[in-house]
């Protein structure tokens, strides 16, 4: 969320408010400046865009579907398996479609933020995902009887 121009706005918080926003912007390590921008902006979105959300992840902070633990970007990566097939998706998540035109539209207004998360999806192997969720476990099917027998058989 990297505006290329900004606009100085001044605003009077309580101080409680201005407090918790303090301890926001130092738990990520933001300006408090930066924290309020941040902020402002989702409630932005939120107030623009049906059934969205923000979430800490350990990605960073991500636009997710309200009721659900979909970043928007995971939506999109259905989105592409399923050809765009908005129905589709919505069967497969058993949600409304609205649901996912909302993913979808956000999607759309925020093309390079969604753009990078899917690549750094792409680019994430199971060693970096361990190092982010230390308790993470790779699972792998166990080959099919048949093929088991074949191989003892070659052997």
């Amino acid at each position: 969320m990297i505006a290329a121009h900004s606009t100085v706005i001044s605003m009077r918080l309580p101080a409680e408010s201005g407090k918790r926003l303090k301890r926001m912007a130092n738990r990520h390590g933001w300006t408090t400046s930066d924290a309020s921008a941040r902020l402002v902006e989702e409630g932005l979105r939120r107030a623009e865009f049906a059934f969205i959300d923000f979430r800490d992840s350990p990605a960073g902070r991500q636009a997710c579907i309200q009721g659900s633990s979909l970043a928007v970007w995971e939506v999109m990566l259905l989105m592409r398996s399923y050809g765009g097939d908005r129905a589709a998706v919505a069967r497969h998540l058993r949600w409304p479609e609205a649901k996912v035109k909302a993913a979808v539209n956000y999607a759309e207004a925020f093309l390079d933020e969604i753009e990078e998360a899917l690549a750094e999806n792409e680019a994430t192997d199971f060693s970096t995902l361990r190092r982010m969720l230390p308790q993470a476990e790779e699972f792998r099917t166990p080959k099919p009887a048949r093929r088991r027998r074949a191989q003892a058989a070659a052997r």
